[in-house]
C-alpha cells in the first residue's frame, strides 16, 4: 500500500513539474500544435517522452529503495542488523525472582556469524545468547538454560521490567519479545519497510543472475534457447490465429449469414481465458508442441476476429457509397475501401493479441515443456529463486515491448493514413 501511495505521489508531482517546465521553456512546433481542437482527437495524443523516462526511473528507484539496492541513493528503513539485548525476569518454584540477559546478534542472511560470548551470571536465571537472521525470529528457551526452569511453578513474568503474558508481546528497542504457550521467549527483530530478498531481490541481484544464466544457462539449457523457443511458439500461435481470425472477422463484418453463424461462438469463447483451456488442450492434442501452439492460437484467434470485424464495421459508409457511385465492384470496394480503412483496427488487435500470447506462453509451457522462458520461470519458482523469476518476467516484457515497437513501425509504414 505504501509503495502504491508513493508511486501515485511521484506521478502527480512529476505531472505538474513537467507541465510547468514545458510551458515555460519548451513550446513544441509541429503538426499537432497547429490544431485548434485536440481533446478527443486520438492522432493528437503522442507519448510524452519525459513522462516515459520519469516513469521508468520511478519504478527502478522504488524497487531499489524497498530492497536496499546499492544502485539507488535513497532507501526506506531496513531490517535491524547488529547486536542487541534484553533482560527478563523469572520466578522459580520457590517463589524467588531473578533477572537474566539475552544477548543477540542479528545478521544478514548468507553471513556466517557466531552468537555473542557471555558469562552465565549469578542466580538461577542464567544469561543466554543467540544469533538470528534478519527478517526471521528466534525461539529462546530460557527455562532450559535456567536452573530449575523445568520445575513446576517456574515462569517468566517480565521483559525489560514490563509484564509479559501469552498473546501480549513486549516491544524493545530493536524488535519485540513474545511469550509462547509453553513458556519460552520468541524474539523478532525489527523488519523495517524493506522487502525480504526471497520475495523481492534487489536490481543488482537480478542482473547478476542474468549474467550468470547468460553464460552458463539454466538447467543445462542456454538462455537463448529458452527465449527462442518461447518466441517461436508465440509467433506460430499468433500467425495461425491471424490467418484464421482476420478472414473470419471480414466475413462476419460483410455477411449477415457469417455473422449470425459465428457470432455466438466468438462471443462465447472471447471471455474464456486461455488458461481454462489447458486441460482440454492436453486431452485433445497431447503435451507436445502442437498443444502449446494450439493454446496460443486460441488466445490470438478471437482477438483478431473481433478486431477485423470492428475494422469493417467502422468503415465510413460515405466512402463505400462514393466508391459504388464511381462504378466500383464489390471486389474493388473490398480492396480499395474496406481493407485500407480496417487495417488500423487490425493492427491494434494484433498488438493486443501478441501481448495476450506472451502472457499465455508461460501457461502454455507448463504443459511438459523442456525449454522456454515460461518453463524457466516455473522451474525457478519451485525453488523460490525469485531473482530468476523476475529476470524471466523482465525478459518476456522487454521482448514483448520490442515486438510491439516493430509492429508500430510496420503500422506507420503500411497504414500511414491512420488518424488522418
Amino acid at each position: 500500500m505504501m509503495i502504491l501511495l508513493l508511486y501515485v505521489v511521484v506521478f502527480v508531482v512529476a505531472f505538474f513539474a513537467v507541465k510547468y517546465f514545458s510551458s515555460r521553456f519548451g513550446q513544441v512546433k509541429d503538426y499537432t500544435s497547429l490544431k485548434t481542437v485536440t481533446f478527443g482527437d486520438e492522432s493528437a495524443v503522442t507519448p510524452n517522452r519525459a513522462a516515459s523516462i520519469i516513469s521508468v526511473l520511478t519504478i527502478f528507484l522504488i524497487w531499489g529503495a524497498f530492497t536496499g539496492s546499492k544502485l539507488t541513493p535513497i532507501h526506506v528503513p531496513g531490517p535491524f542488523v547488529g547486536e542487541t539485548s534484553f533482560s527478563y525476569t523469572a520466578i522459580n518454584a520457590a517463589g524467588a525472582t531473578d533477572d537474566a540477559t539475552v544477548s543477540i546478534v542479528v545478521y544478514r542472511l548468507g553471513q556466517d556469524v557466531s552468537p555473542p560470548e557471555i558469562a552465565p551470571g549469578d542466580g538461577f536465571a542464567r544469561n543466554n545468547s543467540a544469533k538470528i537472521g534478519a527478517w526471521r525470529s528466534k525461539l529462546i528457551k530460557a527455562k532450559n538454560n535456567d536452573e530449575g526452569g523445568k520445575e513446576q511453578g517456574y515462569q517468566i513474568v517480565a521483559v525489560n521490567g514490563v509484564p509479559i503474558e501469552v498473546g501480549m508481546p513486549v516491544e524493545i528497542a530493536d524488535g519485540d519479545v513474545s511469550l509462547t504457550a509453553k513458556g519460552s521467549l520468541n524474539f523478532t527483530p525489527s523488519k523495517g519497510l524493506q522487502i525480504e530478498p526471497i520475495w523481492m531481490p534487489a536490481p543488482e541481484a537480478v542482473w547478476s543472475r542474468f549474467v550468470e544464466i547468460l553464460g552458463q544457462g539454466y538447467q543445462g539449457i542456454t538462455l537463448a534457447d529458452h527465449l527462442g523457443w518461447s518466441l517461436i511458439r508465440v509467433v506460430a500461435g499468433f500467425v495461425a490465429g491471424s490467418v484464421v481470425g482476420i478472414p473470419l472477422g471480414y466475413a462476419m463484418g460483410l455477411s449477415g449469414w457469417f455473422r449470425g453463424w459465428f457470432d455466438p461462438i466468438v462471443e462465447f469463447m472471447r471471455p474464456v481465458p486461455p488458461l481454462a483451456l489447458i486441460p482440454l488442450v492436453i486431452i485433445w492434442f497431447g503435451i507436445g508442441e502442437t498443444g502449446k501452439i494450439i493454446l496460443l492460437f486460441l488466445a490470438a484467434l478471437w482477438i483478431m476476429t473481433i478486431a477485423a470485424r470492428a475494422g469493417v464495421s467502422g468503415v465510413n459508409i460515405t466512402k463505400v457509397h462514393a466508391a459504388y457511385s464511381l462504378g466500383a465492384s464489390k471486389r474493388q470496394v473490398l480492396r480499395h475501401v474496406i481493407v485500407p480503412n480496417s487495417l488500423p483496427e487490425i493492427f491494434t488487435g494484433a498488438r493486443v493479441a501478441m501481448g495476450v500470447c506472451w502472457g499465455t506462453v508461460v501457461a502454455a509451457e507448463l504443459v511438459a515443456a523442456e525449454k522456454g522462458a515460461g518453463k524457466m520461470i516455473v522451474a525457478a519458482s519451485k525453488f523460490q529463486l525469485t531473482d530468476i523469476v523476475i529476470m524471466g518476467i523482465i525478459l518476456i516484457g522487454v521482448i514483448g515491448f520490442g515486438i510491439d515497437i516493430l509492429m508500430r513501425m510496420a503500422e506507420k509504414k503500411l497504414v500511414p493514413w491512420k488518424g488522418k
